[in-house]
C-alpha cells in the first residue's frame, strides 16, 4: 500500500516537473514567437487582407452604395439613387474629400476623375433640397458622362469593400459589365514584369554559381591563413552600405564611367556603350551584391569534404574532370542548393538596386509595388502584387522541394 502510494506521488512529482520544464522552455522561446508574430505573420496577414479589402468608397458614400444594392447594373440608375449621389457629392466637396472618391473610381474607369471633380464643384453651391429633388438633372447638366452606364458601374464596383479586382488587375485581367473575366484592353504590364523579374533572378543565380563555385572551392582548399584572408574579402561587402555598393556601379557603368573610359582607352571601342539603366546593369550589380550568399553555403559544405576522396578516385585511374564531376560535385549539391535558393528568393524581391541602375528596362516587380505604395497611393493593388509575388515564390519553393528536396540543404 505504501509502495503504491509512493509510486503515485513520484509519478505526480514527475508530471509537475515535466510541466515546469515545458513552461520554462516556452517562456524561453516566447520572445522569438512574439517577434515572429509582429515582424512576420502580422505584416503578411495585413497585406493579404488589404489586397481584398478596400472600404474607401463605401465609407465615403454609404447612402448611395446602399441604394445601389437594388440597381440592376445594366440600365441607368433611377432618379432617387442619382439624387442621393448628388447630395453625397456636395458633402464630399465641402469636406474636400471628393478627390478620394474620384481617385478610387478613376482606377476602374480611367478619365472619370475629372468628371467627378468638376461635378463636385458644381454641386457645392446647390441647395440640399434642390439636390434631393432634381439631383439627376443637375448631374446630367454638369457632365454628359452621367447619362452613361459605365461610370455608374465603376462607382458600384469601387464601392464593394471586398473584391478580387486588384488581383485581376495584377494579372492583367478585368471584369466585363456582365461580370465575366477577360484580358485587359489596355496596357498589360504586370504579368510581363513578373516574368522579367523571375528571368533576372534566374540569370543572377546562374552567374553567382559560375563565379562563386570556383572561388568557394579555392578558399576551401587553400592554406588556413590564405583561406581566412579570402573569407574576410568575401564578408567585406556586408560591412558596406548597400546604397554605397549600388551607387558605385553607377560610376562604373555610366556613359563616361570607368568601364567605358577603359574600353575606349585601350581601343576596343570608339564610342561608349549604353550600359547604365538597362537590364544588364541590374543583373551585373545584383550579381556582385548577392555573390556572398552563394559562396558562403558552398564554402561551408566544401570545407567538410575530405580531399582524399578525389585523390583516391584519380589514383584508381580516373581523369581529373570526370572524377570531379562524379565524386566531388555531387557532395557539394547541398551547399549549391542552399546558395541558389537564397540568391533566387532574395533577388526576386530586390528593390533599391534595380531602382538605381535598372532604368525602365531593368525594373522588377518590387519597383512597381513601391510605386503604387509611394506615388499612386494604390495600396490594395500594391498588396495584391506583393501577395502574388509571395504565392509565386512559395509555389516555386514547393516545386523545388518536390523535385530536389530541401532535406538535403546544409550549411555545414
Amino acid at each position: 500500500m505504501t509502495a503504491t502510494s509512493l509510486s503515485k506521488e513520484d509519478l505526480g512529482a514527475a508530471r509537475r516537473a515535466l510541466r515546469r520544464r515545458k513552461l520554462t522552455a516556452f517562456l524561453l522561446v516566447a520572445p522569438l514567437l512574439v517577434f515572429l508574430l509582429f515582424a512576420f505573420v502580422a505584416p503578411i496577414g495585413s497585406m493579404l487582407f488589404r489586397s481584398v479589402h478596400n472600404p474607401n468608397v463605401a465609407d465615403l458614400i454609404p447612402d448611395t452604395m446602399e441604394l445601389m444594392d437594388d440597381w440592376d447594373g445594366v440600365s441607368l440608375p433611377d432618379e432617387s439613387l442619382m439624387n442621393q449621389f448628388a447630395v453625397d457629392l456636395k458633402r464630399l466637396a465641402n469636406d474636400r474629400t471628393s478627390g478620394r472618391l474620384a481617385g478610387e473610381v478613376n482606377r476602374i474607369l480611367p478619365g472619370s476623375s475629372s468628371v467627378i471633380q468638376s461635378t463636385a464643384r458644381r454641386m457645392r453651391t446647390v441647395d440640399d433640397d434642390e439636390l434631393q429633388q432634381n439631383g439627376a438633372a443637375l448631374l446630367f447638366d454638369a457632365h454628359a458622362n452621367w447619362q452613361q452606364v459605365p461610370i455608374w458601374q465603376a462607382i458600384r464596383q469601387s464601392g464593394n469593400p471586398y473584391t478580387i479586382a486588384h488581383y485581376l488587375t495584377a494579372l492583367d485581367l478585368e471584369r466585363t459589365p456582365s461580370g465575366e473575366i477577360q484580358a485587359r484592353d489596355g496596357p498589360r504590364i504586370y504579368v510581363s514584369l513578373y516574368i522579367q523579374s523571375l528571368r533576372i533572378a534566374l540569370f543572377i543565380t546562374v552567374l553567382t554559381f559560375l563565379l562563386g563555385y570556383p572561388l568557394a572551392y579555392f578558399i576551401a582548399n587553400a592554406p588556413i591563413r590564405l583561406s581566412n584572408i579570402l573569407l574576410i574579402f568575401v564578408l567585406l561587402p556586408f560591412w558596406t552600405s548597400l546604397l554605397v555598393r549600388t551607387t558605385s556601379w553607377i560610376a562604373l557603368l555610366q556613359t563616361n564611367g570607368v568601364v567605358n573610359t577603359a574600353l575606349m582607352g585601350i581601343g576596343l571601342t570608339s564610342s561608349p556603350f549604353s550600359m547604365l539603366y538597362t537590364e544588364f546593369a541590374t543583373i551585373i550589380a545584383m550579381t556582385h551584391i548577392l555573390l556572398p550568399f552563394m559562396i558562403l553555403p558552398l564554402y561551408s559544405v566544401m570545407k567538410g569534404i575530405d580531399p582524399s576522396y578525389l585523390r583516391a578516385a584519380m589514383s584508381m585511374g580516373g581523369k581529373p574532370i570526370p572524377a570531379f564531376l562524379r565524386i566531388y560535385f555531387p557532395m557539394t549539391l547541398p551547399g549549391l542548393s542552399a546558395g541558389a535558393l537564397l540568391v533566387f528568393i532574395v533577388s526576386v524581391g530586390y528593390y533599391i538596386t534595380p531602382a538605381l541602375v535598372g532604368g525602365a528596362d531593368g525594373q522588377m516587380i518590387s519597383n512597381l509595388i513601391a510605386f503604387h505604395m509611394q506615388q499612386s497611393n494604390n495600396w490594395p493593388l500594391a498588396a495584391a502584387l506583393g501577395s502574388l509575388l509571395l504565392f509565386v515564390i512559395l509555389l516555386l519553393y514547393w516545386t523545388y522541394d518536390r523535385l530536389v528536396g530541401t532535406k538535403n540543404l546544409s550549411f555545414g
